[in-house]
């Protein structure tokens, strides 16, 4: 490939991103079985992934990738919140994002491995095998996932006993403290969606994700930020994993302390300071150690988008509709920002690439501030619910955690 066809391959694939989210939630909401929805959608999406071919060919299979890759994310998110309550979920989604995480450490690995020693078995190159290995192996995992993912609490399941499942569901009536939706009120497809969309904070919060998935997007050209430094293909890729090993970790020590404490906003603001640290390191030297090192603090900034994303579930878990169009929409705004920040990092920027490190260290910074804000306005929603409580004699109900 030349000149920005490696960018558009990447940009591509989040267009569908974008237009499937929303509508593919509100359906997971009112289904009974999430668990055949979403293993259906990993198998379509590993068999397109198994076609992967020549440029254009590429183009056309990752557009519609898209549209299919779209609907797990956010639908796993959703799933986990239909289970844990509040103080649980950071951890949880901890777990959830740390597949991803593992995945840039390993994927670097098997990439490796593969190009290595698959290159011209058959007649195929070795980067054709890496489509069909990593297809064929997401389409095994796809179908043992269809009895292993659990389904809502309330779907009858053989996995848990009467009372378990009877427990599992006045768990969660009992997060729901502030107002139960009334269960024999008809509830249409788009009324959690319209909610969504007329709530400010939806969209205050998909612009301070999409500013921070900006930030983030040097994890897509991870591989090519650890080339600079000198070493060839292979002990490049071999260097991409113990960042993210690293990264991995700590995002279960920040995610269960999240938890352990209630804060959200400062757990937030860690994990993005130190991946700005890491890139002005980068833009100050181009020495090999100090880059490496730049890349383990890059690596840390991930965490803020777990507890992002629980802090999302946390403030819209009133309703069930609302909190399921509310994660679709802000993970699509997400998006936008893998489409556009595909394009942060031309070849020309580099090896230094401090144009982009800059993009990067500003769409942190002006996230963090956004964050900053919405953590204020949930502390004043808290005081003056505070304050009704006191005056009418009411018990302590619902507060958001910030």
């Amino acid at each position: 490939m030349t000149g920005n066809q490696f960018n558009t391959l990447i940009s591509i694939l989040y267009v569908g991103y974008l237009l499937t989210q929303a509508p593919s939630n509100m359906i997971l909401h009112h289904m009974k079985r999430p668990s055949l929805y979403l293993s259906s959608c990993m198998i379509i999406w590993a068999a397109i992934t198994m076609f992967m071919g020549t440029y254009h060919a590429a183009l056309i299979l990752r557009f519609w990738l898209g549209f299919v890759e779209a609907t797990f994310f956010p639908g796993a998110v959703f799933l986990l919140s239909r289970w844990y309550k509040r103080n649980e979920l950071g951890f949880r989604t901890a777990l959830l994002w740390c597949g991803s995480s593992v995945s840039n450490a390993c994927g670097a690995l098997v990439a490796s491995g593969i190009l290595g020693s698959l290159d011209g078995a058959l007649g195929f190159t070795g980067w054709r095998w890496l489509f069909l290995v990593e297809g064929a192996l997401t389409i095994v995992i796809a179908v043992f996932a269809i009895w292993i993912l659990p389904d809502f609490p309330s779907t009858p399941s053989a996995w848990l006993l009467p009372e378990e499942q009877m427990l599992a569901q006045r768990r969660m009536e009992e997060e729901i403290a502030a107002r139960i939706e009334d269960e024999n009120k008809l509830e249409e497809n788009s009324s959690g969606l319209v909610e969504a969309l007329l709530d400010w904070r939806v969209w205050w919060l998909g612009v301070a994700f999409h500013l921070m998935t900006c930030s983030m997007s040097f994890s897509i050209f991870f591989p090519t930020l650890s080339a600079t430094m000198g070493y060839n293909a292979t002990i490049s890729l071999l260097l991409c994993a113990p960042p993210w090993i690293l990264g991995t970790a700590t995002s279960f020590v920040v995610a269960r302390h999240s938890d352990a404490t209630g804060d959200r906003f400062w757990h937030i603001f860690g994990p993005l300071l130190v991946g700005v640290i890491g890139f002005i390191i980068a833009i100050s030297t181009m020495n090999t150690a100090m880059r490496y090192l730049s890349l383990f603090f890059m690596a840390q900034s991930p965490i803020a988008y777990v507890i992002a994303f629980t802090w999302v579930m946390n403030t819209f878990s009133q309703s069930q509709s609302k909190r399921a169009a509310a994660i679709a929409l802000i993970n699509a705004m997400s998006s936008t920002g893998l489409i556009s920040s595909a394009y942060f990092w031309p070849s020309s920027w580099g090896p230094s690439y401090v144009n982009s490190y800059l993009i990067c260290i500003f769409a942190s910074v002006v996230s963090i501030a956004m964050c900053w804000v919405f953590r204020v306005h949930l502390s004043r929603c808290n005081e003056t619910a505070e304050a009704e409580e006191q005056v009418l004699g009411l018990p302590e109900g619902f507060r958001y955690l910030i």
